[in-house]
């Protein structure tokens, strides 16, 4: 058992990463997909078939002569214009060039020879071209053969290499034992974190007691040898359309 109110190794710290307690949501905020229409509805809601109206088809258009409105050339008949065959005069066309067909002079049956029969291949010699002067061809002293020592070798097998730490201060004869801290170092909890909260009150300031702050005559402001004698004032007029009061109705 430990020595506190605390059960366990567990204590209060402050979370090593980012929890999801640290983040609030957005709340319902989210727009679910409508249940009503035919498009964007719902999927896990049923949907009842929906129909459309068309349009309405266009008729098919009547075929309307234009009717007697030709106006047909006088001399006319059923049989075609009345009247003497009149023909135009053209000119001449130009006579079509006369294809040139080569004569037996025009052939040379001696030079078909490479042609017509079996040869032996003929090469020619030209100049290099400028593009073969461009390339430039790695000599043996470019390339770098891997290293034979050490434990990184591609195709050899290396020895087990160990390295050497410095000594470490943790743990040694010299470890300076002082610097451990002590009681005083360690942080108490405060008692609200695992025991329920007392209610706390704050003192404010005393508010001003609520008074009338107008200015008020005092004695001395009165004078009654001042006084006005009291007079007769005279009423309004009344109508003589209103009916007088019966106070004293007779049973």
């Amino acid at each position: 058992m430990s020595d506190g109110p605390w059960v366990g190794s567990w204590r209060p710290h402050r979370p090593r990463g980012p929890i999801a307690a640290l983040y609030t949501s957005p709340g319902p905020k989210y727009g679910l997909p409508t249940s009503v229409g035919f498009l964007a509805h719902d999927p896990s809601r049923d949907r009842a078939p929906a129909f459309s109206f068309g349009l309405r088809a266009e008729a098919r258009p009547r075929e309307r002569s234009p009717g007697p409105v030709y106006r047909v050339p006088p001399g006319s008949t059923a049989r075609g214009r009345a009247g003497a065959p009149a023909c135009s005069i053209y000119s001449r066309p130009r006579d079509p060039a006369p294809f040139n067909t080569p004569g037996p002079g025009r052939y040379s049956p001696e030079r078909a020879g490479r042609v017509a029969f079996p040869t032996a291949p003929a090469c020619s010699l030209r100049s290099r071209t400028q593009h073969g002067a461009v390339q430039q061809t790695p000599g043996p002293a470019a390339y770098h053969l891997p290293p034979m020592l050490g434990p990184r070798v591609v195709s050899k097998t290396s020895a087990p290499n160990y390295s050497m730490l410095g000594r470490s201060s943790s743990g040694a004869f010299y470890q300076d034992l002082c610097k451990t801290p002590g009681p005083c170092r360690y942080r108490v909890v405060h008692t609200d974190v695992y025991k329920p909260r007392a209610p706390r009150f704050t003192m404010r300031a005393r508010n001003a007691l609520p008074g009338d702050s107008t200015a008020k005559p005092g004695p001395g402001a009165h004078s009654p040898q001042e006084s006005r004698p009291q007079g007769v004032t005279f009423g309004i007029r009344h109508s003589a359309y209103v009916a007088p009061l019966i106070a004293d109705v007779p049973d």
